[in-house]
């Protein structure tokens, strides 16, 4: 009877063991990117939030919030949406500004300018069109495509990708050219990267700086 319970604990403690790897890796914490990707997602898709340049930068679990919006409680929602499971504090530096540009406004005016430009000056209009079709253009949910819409979309676009698992991922838009460096888990994940940042509307050219290894 000793040997018989002697053995049935062996196989427990022998269980235990072998199942410790594979409940590690699954509650292994997201990287900082991955953070930051997640939390500009839900901000983006937020019905307020995302008519505003609203900045997202995450370091060491700590998700730092800048610019500006027109009401305290877009703010206080903003905070809200950056407290997400891996996030250790949010340090909330959004200004509540009355005078705040929303993109979807600017987006507004500047379709009704161009049809009533358009009725009587077609000539003209044309010209105007190819001018600012850079410096202003807009998307087709409406919003103005800046350098910061730009970049949020192609960070969203890296979440839940599963050749990007494990990637560290930075990205920087200027003037419509998106930079991409860090690391990427293999030569399939970099071309992925790639190709999902040249998918994102206003993008003119993807600069790949991405090395192959593993995160530091």
């Amino acid at each position: 009877m000793k040997a018989a319970t002697y053995s049935l604990f062996t196989f427990l403690a022998i269980g235990t063991v072998a199942a410790a790897p594979a409940f590690a890796q699954a509650t292994a914490p997201a990287s900082d990117s991955t953070l930051d990707s997640r939390i500009e997602s839900r901000i983006n898709h937020d019905p307020v939030l995302k008519h505003y340049d609203v900045d997202v930068s995450v370091d060491h679990g700590i998700a730092k919030l800048t610019g500006k919006v027109r009401s305290e409680a877009a703010r206080t929602k903003a905070g809200v949406l950056a407290n997400v499971k891996g996030i250790s504090k949010v340090d909330n530096q959004i200004v509540v500004d009355a005078h705040a540009v929303r993109s979807a406004a600017k987006a507004t005016s500047g379709t009704i300018s161009t049809k009533t430009h358009e009725a009587g000056e077609k000539t003209k209009n044309a010209v105007g069109k190819a001018t600012d079709k850079t410096a202003n253009a807009v998307s087709k949910t409406g919003e103005v495509i800046t350098d910061g819409w730009i970049t949020t979309r192609v960070k969203s676009k890296f979440v839940d990708e599963k050749l990007l698992k494990d990637s560290d991922i930075h990205v920087e838009t200027n003037d419509h050219v998106v930079s991409l460096t860090g690391t990427v888990p293999s030569a399939a994940g970099r071309a992925r990267a790639v190709e999902q940042a040249k998918e994102v509307e206003g993008v003119h050219k993807v600069v790949d700086h991405l090395t192959i290894g593993v995160k530091k």
